[in-house]
């Protein structure tokens, strides 16, 4: 079984009106990093996650998922 990591980090942005460059601001990474997560190109670092949280002010359960391929 393989397993992934989906999120939910570009619904949560757009829905407080963010650009990618202004969420990069606001967790200290560039804005191809946000478009490289949001994409599902990149896993962010468990720091990072851990910031996105802080940032979006929910847990990380509920920006990120671990999911299994089949």
């Amino acid at each position: 079984m393989d397993l992934r990591i989906s999120n939910r980090v570009k619904e949560l942005r757009s829905a407080r009106g963010w650009t990618q460059e202004e969420l990069a601001k606001a967790t200290g990474v560039s804005r191809q990093s946000i478009n490289s997560i949001e994409r599902d190109r990149y896993v962010p670092s468990l720091p990072l996650a851990l910031h996105f949280a802080r940032v979006f002010g929910c847990s990380t359960d509920e920006i990120f998922r671990l999911e299994s391929e089949i």
